[in-house]
Formats: structure tokens, C-alpha cells, sequence
């Protein structure tokens, strides 16, 4: 490697240098991420961990996907709505 690119100059070095920085956070954030999958699976109640991290990703795509789609009635809508039950019920009384 040249002085150039080891100080960073130029923009073929500060992309040889992102590149060289983004893979040794990607290796070391792989590594922690494996032993700490080692450790889970050496537990006697895995089995139980995995349940309980499946019913909570259901429970979060649940509330992302009404907070997404969960669409409340038009206000006007809500109001017809009820003078159609009132009359209704009005009519039903006499």
C-alpha cells in the first residue's frame, strides 16, 4: 500500500480505506453475533427462548402492521353512522 492511500488521500484510497473499515466492523460484528449464538445454544432452555422470541416478532408485525393499515372511519362517516341509530331507534319507540 502506497503513503498515499494508507493517509487517505484521494478518493481511491478513502474507498480502499471505507471498504477495509465497513468489512472489519462486518468480521468483528459476525464474530460477537457467533459467540453469543454459542452461548444461546448451550442453554438447556432453548427451546423455550426461540418460542418466546417467535411470539414476540408476531406480536411486533402485529402492531407494525396495524399501525400501517389500520385505517380509522372518516369523522363524518362515525357521525351518520349514529343518527342512523338513533333514528332507528327513535322509529322503534313510537
Amino acid at each position: 500500500m502506497t503513503d498515499s492511500t494508507r493517509r487517505g488521500g484521494g478518493l481511491d484510497g478513502q474507498a480502499v480505506l471505507l471498504v477495509a473499515g465497513l468489512a472489519d466492523l462486518a468480521v468483528s460484528t459476525i464474530g460477537s453475533a457467533v459467540g453469543g449464538l454459542r452461548g444461546l445454544l448451550r442453554r438447556s432452555d432453548t427451546a423455550d427462548l426461540v418460542r418466546e422470541a417467535e411470539q414476540d416478532l408476531q406480536a411486533r408485525g402485529r402492531l407494525a402492521l396495524d399501525r400501517c393499515t389500520n385505517v380509522p372511519p372518516a369523522h363524518l362517516e362515525v357521525l351518520a353512522q349514529h343518527v342512523r341509530a338513533r333514528r332507528a331507534a327513535d322509529a322503534g319507540d313510537v
